[in-house]
């Protein structure tokens, strides 16, 4: 068993509008993601299942071309494949759980996120 508390984590700066804290599992990942109002994550896809869980704030995803408007409290699934881009609406806070894990990110493969 590992544990993990949030507040003591590292956190990445991958973009004066982004930063990240991440834990990977065997078979999921989990990233606590700090967004700024204006943050883009521009369009990609990926093999993850992905469920968005909006902690603060209010995010615009666009999944498959179709956008939804995400405030707190709420949740969205990204299936896999499916190509993908998010609007900061208002400062936010969203917790994303991928699986199977997302060993592109563990290689560095995260270029997008860093634009």
């Amino acid at each position: 068993m590992e544990h993990y508390v949030w507040d003591q984590m590292e956190e990445e700066q991958l973009n004066p509008r982004l930063r990240r804290k991440v834990l990977h599992a065997a078979n999921l990942t989990v990233a606590r993601l700090s967004l700024a109002k204006d943050a883009v994550v521009p369009e990609h896809s990926h093999v993850h299942e992905q469920v968005c869980l909006v902690e603060s704030g209010i995010v615009r995803f666009t999944v498959g071309g179709r956008a939804q408007v995400v405030r707190a409290g709420e949740a969205i699934v990204v299936p896999s494949g499916v190509p993908h881009f998010v609007e900061v609406i208002e400062d936010a806070t969203v917790t994303d759980i991928f699986s199977p894990a997302r060993d592109d990110w563990q290689r560095g493969d995260d270029a997008y996120l860093r634009r």
